[in-house]
């Protein structure tokens, strides 16, 4: 089966996509999150969505700062706890609270855990990466992006 891209968002929808990247350049340029753990972050909520372009490309971005053996652990990366920072597993954690929140409601403790790791203004960061890429995905998927991977 051959998965055809259906629309390009950002060009039928210019401005949209200018305010979405806006919040990506935000991110990676105006935080104090570590360029690693935003891509780490944007690879496993796209994992969890299954959005094909962005796992790709955020795949793409990890390997520039992380070995491959590890970037291929990311989603069982509760189960390798030894290859990942305390903060960052901190962040896949939360990052799937959120992504799921209609089955997790953001629970009192995945909030205190994430609290712990991180402070004020970075837990807020970290939760704007993790809902801005939910929001890439839910356009990625559905318009069905076209990946960079060969056959």
């Amino acid at each position: 089966m051959t998965v055809q891209a259906r629309l390009n968002w950002y060009e039928v929808a210019p401005n949209g996509a200018k305010a979405l990247f806006g919040i990506h350049h935000y991110l990676l340029h105006e935080t104090g999150l570590p360029e690693e753990l935003i891509h780490l972050v944007f690879l496993r909520v796209s994992q969890i969505n299954g959005c094909a372009h962005c796992i790709d490309m955020h795949t793409r971005d990890l390997l520039k700062s992380m070995a491959a053996d590890k970037v291929a652990l990311v989603p069982v990366w509760a189960e390798v706890p030894h290859l990942f920072p305390d903060q960052y597993r901190a962040a896949l954690a939360w990052a799937e609270e959120v992504t799921l929140v209609s089955e997790t409601h953001a629970s009192d403790e995945a909030y205190a855990a994430a609290a712990a790791a991180f402070e004020p203004k970075d837990l807020v960061d970290l939760t704007l990466t993790i809902a801005a890429m939910n929001a890439f995905n839910r356009l990625g998927a559905p318009f069905r992006l076209p990946v960079k991977a060969k056959p």
